[in-house]
């Protein structure tokens, strides 16, 4: 395969393109980024002479953004879904040594560099279908040098493949094996993690953001706000996995620190919607796991709605309990299942997205100065991007100003 690096530029200007409103567009693009985007008759003269691209009518959208994902772990989990079609809950799963901590195992035994090739096949199915930026968490060492050795693999993908990733330390995942029984080995881990695991990360350029799961069967709010409280210490944003079993107050807390998102979400309170609201964070929807787990507790999505916080639509890649390697697939899970419209679908794929992430800088829309990130559609109308499943409509990806395809 070709690497990145020898892909064509898309330095030029790129014309025959359709907004998702319907108006023709042209964009120029010089090293890397958007110089100019605007209506084709409108062409400044300095872009007017550029090598040109026909887009040949397509529609064209920002990158897409996957802005919850934990792509980089060994083994897979397909026994866990059979036993949840047996009967077996999550926490069930879960307390019978299943669930996160079996992962754990197959990480640790893993590699570098077979992290890096599984996590590769993976992320590549991502790509094809326009994917431009993503989130990668750790998570599934739960030690110092696993949880180092998921996110070094993480920062070799954002540059074999040439996307943009952004890594979120999630240490305090899970309880670690060796952890288990103590009278207080939540609490010891805990220590571990704000002293020693997340400082040594960030020390080594490792970590964009820092992560929790708040949760019964995982973390305390009060062991929640000690990462966060560490974090802050470090100048690192906070996100949080937040009310997705239960209502823990987890979003509440989230705001306080200002975190840049709460995800998952089922069982979020008008509390916590308000707190959200205040702080500007972002409400991840994760229909993928949602769905695998087969919930029957809906998001507030119209309490969200009416609240005005930006919602953003991410596949929760991970072997348990989302194993989707199709944002478009979440997309159309959005509209059908948490009955999202498709404007407000596709904006959680790229401007809200980008805003869970910390990138809405350089990310989530089509603005002179950001990435020259987009994507062109074989579709007649954006409502197909969400209609279709199944179906790759990419026709073309501008990815960190590279010319790539469906076979990124």
């Amino acid at each position: 395969m070709q690497t990145f690096d020898a892909l064509p530029s898309a330095d030029g200007l790129w014309t025959h393109l359709r907004q998702p409103d319907g108006a023709s567009t042209a964009i120029a693009v010089a090293a890397g980024r958007i110089a100019w985007i605007g209506a084709p008759e409108a062409v400044p003269a300095e872009h007017a002479g550029a090598p040109r691209h026909d887009g040949g009518g397509a529609l064209v959208t920002p990158g897409l953004i996957d802005c919850h994902t934990h792509l980089v772990y060994g083994g897979q989990r397909a026994n866990e879904f059979a036993m949840r079609l047996a009967g077996a809950s999550y926490e069930e799963v879960a307390r019978a040594s299943g669930g996160i901590v079996s992962t754990v195992r197959a990480t640790r035994e893993a590699s570098e560099d077979e992290l890096f090739a599984s996590a590769s096949a993976r992320l590549r199915n991502l790509l094809a279908e326009g994917v431009c930026a993503i989130e990668i968490k750790s998570g599934y060492g739960l030690a110092l040098e696993h949880e180092r050795k998921q996110l070094r693999v993480a920062r070799r993908l954002a540059e074999a493949h040439g996307v943009t990733v952004r890594t979120t330390f999630l240490g305090a995942h899970a309880l670690p094996p060796e952890y288990a029984g103590r009278p207080h080995g939540s609490r010891e881990y805990i220590d571990l993690v704000c002293r020693e695991m997340l400082p040594a990360l960030h020390a080594e350029g490792l970590v964009d953001a820092a992560d929790v799961f708040c949760e019964r069967i995982a973390f305390s709010l009060d062991e929640t706000e000690r990462v966060f409280q560490a974090a802050r210490a470090l100048g690192l944003p906070v996100k949080l996995h937040a009310e997705q079993l239960s209502d823990m107050g987890g979003a509440a807390l989230a705001a306080r620190y200002g975190a840049l998102s709460c995800d998952h979400i089922e069982h979020l309170s008008q509390a916590g919607i308000d707190a959200m609201k205040a702080a500007g964070t972002v409400a991840v929807l994760l229909p993928g796991a949602y769905y695998t787990l087969r919930d029957t507790h809906l998001p507030p999505i119209e309490a969200l709605r009416a609240a005005g916080v930006p919602m953003a639509v991410s596949t929760d890649h991970n072997p348990g309990t989302s194993p989707a390697l199709s944002l478009l697939l979440m997309v159309n899970m959005a509209c059908t299942v948490f009955r999202l419209t498709v404007p407000e679908a596709l904006a959680g794929v790229t401007e809200h997205a980008a805003r869970a992430l910390g990138l809405s800088d350089r990310h989530g829309t089509l603005e002179a100065g950001r990435n020259a990130d987009f994507v062109l559609w074989n579709v007649k109308e954006p409502a197909e991007l969400a209609y279709w499943f199944g179906q790759r409509p990419v026709q073309r990806v501008v990815r960190q100003g590279r010319i790539v395809g469906d076979a990124a």
